[in-house]
């Protein structure tokens, strides 16, 4: 039983009022890949430049990460440099440089074709559709996160892509722009209606909102859900995805997942 993560691996440069680096490995699949490796066996689709090296990928290695998928090609790897606030809460993006990424088209190695739990990281999101039209029958569960950038940008494209997976994961601000709703709880029942059963709405250093809790056909192994709680990390933000599973498993899930 395994996790199936698509997105990126990527280089970060950060700024915060605690400190800075200039150069540091990121990248939404990367941080999924490593936590959820913790508690199931992880198959990671990406792509990486040439300026991703054998020490980098060191990070995967001696973790229950199949990197199988882990496309290389001519260029650099993806590239982003943000400052964060105080809170740590907000940040504002410094340089956004797609390279590789920007021709990324993601193709299942035939053995993840099988997946039956699939993470769709923050990539565009007739991308993330195309993924889950790769995979072999439907999965026992999806979830899917994303961002400004894809709900203004994309929007329509994103809507259809909400209508085929289980689970969604954004932030306050992502949420009430999604549903076009100033007021946080009539903005996560607006976005409810759109296709997920079940909403994780991040909230940085304070939490997550969840809900609601799905049916119980699909619900996630008990070996899955810590995977999933710490998972729901997207890049640096402390975020939590522990839903359809039973209330003691989602309490479990997310004391592993903020201890991560």
């Amino acid at each position: 039983m395994s996790l199936l993560v698509v997105g990126s691996v990527a280089f970060d440069a950060l700024e915060s009022p605690y400190g800075k680096v200039d150069w540091t490995l990121g990248g939404a699949a990367t941080y999924f890949a490593v936590s959820a490796s913790f508690f199931a066996p992880v198959s990671l689709v990406a792509i990486v430049g040439e300026d991703f090296t054998a020490k980098d990928e060191q990070i995967f290695r001696g973790r229950h990460i199949d990197t199988e998928g882990l496309e290389r090609a001519a260029g650099k790897s993806f590239f982003w440099a943000g400052k964060y606030s105080e809170n740590l809460n907000e940040r504002v993006t410094l340089a956004t440089d797609l390279n590789v990424f920007a021709g990324f088209k993601p193709k299942l190695p035939e053995k993840y074709r099988s997946s039956k739990y699939v993470f769709l990281a923050n990539i565009a999101p007739d991308l993330q559709r195309d993924v889950l039209k790769q995979v072999k029958g439907k999965p026992k569960l999806a979830a899917l996160d994303t961002m400004n950038y894809w709900i203004t940008g994309q929007r329509e494209k994103l809507l259809e892509t909400l209508r085929g997976i289980d689970i969604l994961l954004i932030n306050d601000t992502e949420a009430k722009m999604l549903a076009s709703e100033s007021n946080l709880l009539r903005a996560a029942n607006q976005v409810l209606t759109l296709g997920p059963k079940a909403l994780v709405i991040k909230h940085g250093e304070y939490g997550a909102t969840i809900g609601p809790m799905m049916a119980a056909s699909t619900k996630i192994p008990s070996r899955i859900a810590p995977a999933f709680a710490l998972a729901g990390r997207r890049r640096h933000w402390p975020g939590l995805l522990c839903c359809g599973i039973s209330t003691s498993a989602v309490a479990s899930a997310t004391s592993g997942g903020a201890a991560m």
